[in-house]
């Protein structure tokens, strides 16, 4: 599917519910005539809630995804030329002659690219083995599955995934291959484990999805570059405010943010969702929003 099919027929359906963000809000704290950043722009909810706090708010959304770009280019519509909207990844955005109140990145991957068989993130629907959120990159996940080495498989199920059997599967693979559709390979991972683990908490074919969706994106490498730019966006007393999902992303944020000479760090521990945000929305369950302040 082309990035133009992408946004003429999948951005209408694009629903997306925006996790923790009462304490988004808080922290970032959104003043009269501020300018901010949305990093992850996804169906708009955040940039909506945010520009909804006053009238003079404006923000610029940045999204790689065109499905995702389009979809909030029609849910904030109504905010007019108080929002901006870029194509691309954020590690690759540069500022020019403005510096902004504050800066959100969520980095979940939404609900509708997750429920999209056509996306390839997810095994419980048939889909071919995509994966990237921008569709006009070269690199998919079939692309690593049936190419890579035994080896280099892997070192990503090992490092990007924490899979302690990324060995084992990752030997099945290279024997069973080429893969197609998701549903496929995720039937070889799980028949590639002892019975204990394939009935386990989790699919056995869960880690080793989250570690080729980072690999195909470089999730992690873009995380620590926009970790060491965003100072460079933010006026002072600007605030930061990034959402993980898993450990991986959390200690990178955690350091990145301890770490870096320009942020003051205002959260210790990363603040979760509610008990009852989790109830209505169980995605937000391994949400992990961490605030900096720019020096």
């Amino acid at each position: 599917m082309s990035s133009a099919d992408y946004m003429t027929h999948s951005a209408p359906n694009f629903a997306h519910q925006p996790v923790l963000a009462k304490e988004v809000l808080s922290g970032l704290a959104p003043k009269p005539h501020g300018y901010y950043i949305d990093a992850t722009v996804g169906g708009g909810g955040h940039s909506r809630l945010i520009l909804e706090t006053d009238p003079t708010i404006h923000l610029l959304a940045l999204d790689q995804d065109p499905m995702a770009l389009e979809a909030a280019r029609q849910n904030l519509e109504e905010f007019g030329d108080r929002v901006t909207f870029w194509h691309g990844n954020f590690a690759e955005f540069t500022i020019s002659d403005r510096l902004f109140d504050g800066v959100l990145a969520d980095l979940g991957v939404s609900s509708p690219q997750l429920d999209r068989p056509e996306r390839g993130f997810s095994f419980r629907h048939q889909g071919a083995l995509d994966m990237r959120m921008n569709p006009t990159q070269a690199l998919t996940a079939a692309e690593l599955v049936n190419h890579r080495s035994e080896r280099e498989l892997a070192d990503i199920f090992y490092h990007y995934g924490e899979e302690r059997l990324s060995r084992r599967i990752a030997r099945r693979i290279v024997e069973r291959r080429p893969f197609q559709t998701t549903t496929d390979l995720a039937d070889a991972i799980a028949a590639s484990v002892p019975g204990k683990y394939r009935h386990g908490r989790i699919h056995p074919a869960t880690r080793v999805f989250q570690a080729l969706r980072i690999a195909v994106n470089q999730e992690l490498d873009v995380l620590e570059q926009l970790i060491e730019m965003v100072p460079n966006w933010l006026a002072p007393a600007g605030r930061l405010a990034i959402i993980s999902f898993h450990s991986l992303e959390d200690r990178r944020v955690k350091h990145g943010l301890r770490n870096h000479e320009q942020l003051n760090v205002l959260t210790k521990k990363p603040i979760m969702a509610s008990t009852e945000e989790v109830r209505q929305n169980p995605r937000a369950r391994s949400a992990k929003l961490r605030l900096a302040e720019r020096i």
